[in-house]
């Protein structure tokens, strides 16, 4: 494909496929870190985003150059108003746990994509590309980093099940909460009898965790049969 296609102002079909391409890019590598950190909102939703966002900056584009009779055109506002949209959308990716709040840095993401698939759809590649390359490192290399030197633990998967079909969850939280041990993703699932269910956490265990203790006051709990804490899943 010619190099003018890049630089060019006038949307074509090649311009078109060209940064709806780029735009589906950019916004998987960052819906594919999401993805696996078994966030909500991963892949396909951040690939959404972005191409959806770069095809709105393109209307926003073609508008006032199909129809130059109306000089009120402005192809800034639909971008300004798929910024202000998106935070609903992001909204719906932050939850609560107990005392906790999770699914910010999601949030952010997503608000973030929209981001570089607006700035695909006017042409600025290299400021799409730099900013998806930002964000990977700060989503990555940074979350190791701080994890390493700020915080002490690792991430386990927190298995209890239970001889009764109802979970008393607040309590398992106030016992995460007791212990200082971060919540990330939680599954309920129930037997086919629905006499039975299993509770499983994404959790972060720091290392001073008191092991005999934490496993004491679960068994204390209502109905409480098995109980494993594993490795990161």
């Amino acid at each position: 494909m010619d190099f003018i296609v890049l630089d060019t102002t006038e949307i074509s079909s090649q311009t078109i496929v060209l940064r709806l391409f780029l735009s589906t890019l950019l916004g998987g590598l960052l819906g594919w870190e999401r993805e696996s950190r078994r966030q909500q909102a991963g892949l396909r939703t951040h690939m959404v985003i972005s191409v959806g966002a770069c095809l709105l900056m393109l209307i926003s584009i073609y508008i006032p150059q199909t129809f130059s009779q109306y000089p009120n055109v402005d192809p800034g506002r639909i971008a300004a108003q798929v910024e202000s949209g998106i935070g609903f959308l992001g909204a719906g990716a932050i939850y609560r746990l107990g005392a906790n709040t999770h699914g910010l840095t999601t949030a952010a993401t997503i608000w973030a994509v929209a981001a570089v698939g607006l700035s695909v759809g006017v042409g600025m590649y290299e400021a799409a590309v730099v900013v998806t390359l930002l964000l990977l490192f700060v989503l990555s290399i940074l979350d190791k980093v701080g994890k390493k030197f700020f915080v002490g633990g690792s991430f386990k998967t927190l298995k209890i099940s239970f001889q009764s079909a109802k979970i008393e969850t607040n309590k398992v939280f106030a016992i995460l909460e007791k212990y200082k041990i971060t919540t990330r993703n939680v599954n309920v699932v129930q037997s086919q009898n629905k006499h039975n269910a299993k509770i499983q956490l994404y959790v972060f265990v720091p290392d001073n965790l008191n092991l005999k203790n934490f496993y004491k006051d679960l068994n204390e709990l209502k109905n409480v049969g098995q109980i494993s804490l594993g490795q990161e899943f």
